[in-house]
């Protein structure tokens, strides 16, 4: 599918049209992108599989920077959706079938902080479907809130701007479903299993950034 076309799509269905125009909001550094991207490029011709909303920069700017394919599903508007009709407790089924991605597959994956908006057990579901569709050695890259949510007067989802492979905007929006407690690293460690945390930093902006990578495949007995 072509992105203009992915971008017509997408305001045709309701969800919010993408984010490509320049925005005042601040810049923050980011340690863990850089990362990501130098692991990603060291593979021939990679997928990356985006769990963020659509922003027309960042496709730009990992297509140039990796020359990857880019496959964008936007879980937010799954969790908005899911929030407005009072279903929230069937996301950990929607997740088990919402990625056709064969086993395997995926170089990478762009988490973004989608976690923070789940509870545990559609945490846990999202988390096996993230693992079964890496390829061994494959990064991933999450987001996790450190602050308590109920610090928060209204609700919103983030999109994560691409400025350089050292510095990210966020830029807020409206959200039906608030962030949920913090996870504990012990507990990220455990979700992601048997994913191994490569790196790891807890920024200035209360900002967990966790690298993940699947380990190689056993060699044939």
């Amino acid at each position: 599918m072509a992105l203009s076309d992915l971008f017509s799509r997408r305001r045709k269905d309701g969800r919010a049209a993408p984010d490509t125009g320049p925005s005042s909001a601040p810049v923050h550094p980011t340690k863990a992108l850089a990362r990501f991207l130098t692991s990603l490029g060291s593979r021939p011709q990679p997928l990356l599989l985006d769990l963020g909303p659509v922003v027309g920069t960042n496709v730009t700017f990992f297509a140039e920077q990796v020359g990857c394919k880019i496959l964008v599903e936007d879980l937010l508007a799954d969790i908005d959706r899911h929030a407005r009709e009072g279903k929230l407790d069937q996301l950990p089924a929607f997740f088990e079938s919402r990625f056709p991605q064969e086993d395997g597959t995926v170089d990478g994956i762009l988490c973004w902080d989608v976690f923070d908006y789940l509870d545990r057990a559609a945490a846990a579901a999202l988390a096996r479907q993230m693992v079964r569709v890496l390829r061994p050695e494959a990064v991933l890259l999450a987001f996790f809130g450190t602050a308590d949510p109920r610090s928060s007067i209204r609700p919103t989802y983030t999109r994560h701007v691409v400025v350089d492979r050292s510095t990210l905007q966020h830029r807020p929006y409206a959200a039906a479903r608030g962030k949920q407690r913090p996870l504990l690293n012990r507990d990220i460690q455990r979700l992601f299993e048997p994913l191994r945390v490569t790196e790891q930093f807890l920024l200035k902006t209360t900002l967990r950034e966790v690298l993940f990578r699947k380990p190689a495949a056993a060699p044939p007995g």
